[in-house]
């Protein structure tokens, strides 16, 4: 399950999209969450993911 927090989550999904995840699709797959919905979550946040990078900034 991933955080609700959103500074925490953003913390939580850069860290393994750096270290396991080669793109936010493979996350999403294995946290039973989608893409459109953790992006939504954090750009609440001011958080915006750039697949270049794969990461959230």
């Amino acid at each position: 399950m991933l955080p609700q927090d959103p500074m925490i989550l953003y913390s939580v999904v850069n860290a393994r999209l750096r270290d396991t995840y080669s793109d936010l699709e493979s996350f999403c797959d294995d946290h039973d969450t989608t893409p459109e919905a953790l992006c939504d979550a954090l750009a609440a946040a001011g958080f915006t993911y750039y697949p270049e990078l794969n990461q959230f900034r």
